[in-house]
C-alpha cells in the first residue's frame, strides 16, 4: 500500500508539469531517476531517465526547465517548486545553483538558517527532511529565446 501511494505522489508531480504556461515564460517540471547500466568493459554508466516506477529509498531528481518564448527579456524571475509529500529533499543537483529552501512555504533561506517548531514549543534546526519548498531567484533577466534548467535531488520516503 505504501509503495503504491508513493508512486502516485510522484506521478502527480510529473503530471503537474506546466507549472507556468501563461505568457512568454514557459516552465516544465520533470522527475527523473538514475538508471545504471554496465558496459561491455565493466564500467557502470549512470543516466537520468523519466521516473516511472520508484520505491522508497530511490533517489530522484526534480528538474525545472524554463524558456523565454517572447521577444523581450524577462526579469525578476522566481521559480518555486513545492516538495511533494512522500519526497525528502537532499541537495541541489550537481549542475544546478543552490536554491533557497523553506520548511513552511513562507520563509526562505539557506537550510542552516531555518528553524522548525517542536511539539514542546521550542524550535530546532531544520534538516533536509523538513524542506517543503525549493525556490530559485534568477539573478539575471532571461533574454528572448534563452532557456535553462534548475534541479534538486531528493529521495522517495
Amino acid at each position: 500500500m505504501y509503495k503504491c501511494l508513493c508512486v502516485v505522489v510522484v506521478a502527480a508531480a510529473i503530471h503537474a508539469s506546466p507549472a507556468l504556461a501563461a505568457g512568454p515564460l514557459q516552465v516544465e517540471s520533470r522527475v527523473l531517476t538514475e538508471q545504471k547500466t554496465r558496459a561491455a568493459d565493466g564500467t557502470v554508466r549512470v543516466a537520468l531517465v523519466p521516473a516511472r516506477r520508484i520505491v522508497p529509498g530511490d533517489r530522484v531528481t526534480f528538474v525545472l526547465a524554463y524558456r523565454n518564448t517572447g521577444t523581450q527579456p524577462i526579469g525578476n524571475v522566481v521559480l518555486d517548486n513545492p516538495v511533494p509529500k512522500g519526497i525528502a529533499y537532499r541537495a541541489p543537483a550537481a549542475t544546478s545553483a543552490a536554491p533557497d529552501l523553506s520548511v513552511d512555504g513562507k520563509t526562505y533561506g539557506p537550510l542552516a538558517s531555518l528553524r522548525v517548531a517542536t511539539a514542546t514549543g521550542t524550535t530546532r534546526a531544520a534538516t533536509p527532511n523538513d524542506v517543503t519548498h525549493v525556490r530559485w531567484r534568477l539573478e539575471r533577466p532571461i533574454t528572448a529565446g534563452a532557456q535553462g534548467q534548475l534541479a534538486f535531488d531528493a529521495v522517495l520516503r
